[in-house]
């Protein structure tokens, strides 16, 4: 099993969303967060007045699916969040060595 871990543009959640779906995946965790990389934020200008945001909201989207799943999520995933603008965002992939569905007892792939 993969979770694969993306940070999109808060605009893009309904549409990866629908395209993980159509896809096949069953679940995800969605985080309204805040952060920066190489665009190290940006100014604004509010009330005439310009300052500094130096966090920029994201959404973090945690999935986990089968290994063999991986990729296709992964390239749903780009495919439906670029924009092809700075801070479309990242995607990380990491192993996953146990699944256990609270209700059920249920475990790794049937937990999923």
């Amino acid at each position: 099993m993969k979770l694969i871990i993306a940070t999109i543009k808060p605009f893009k959640l309904e549409e990866v969303r629908e395209a993980l779906t159509a896809i096949g995946v069953r679940g995800m965790m969605v985080t309204e967060i805040k952060g920066f990389g190489s665009q190290s934020g940006h100014t604004e200008i509010y009330r005439g007045a310009e300052y500094a945001v130096n966090f920029v909201p994201k959404i973090k989207l945690e999935i986990v699916v089968a290994a063999g799943m991986a990729d296709q999520v992964v390239e749903t995933i780009v495919n439906t969040a670029q924009t092809g603008k700075i801070g479309d965002g990242k995607i990380f992939v990491l192993d996953v060595l146990q699944a256990v569905r609270v209700r059920t007892g249920e475990t790794d792939a049937d937990a999923l």
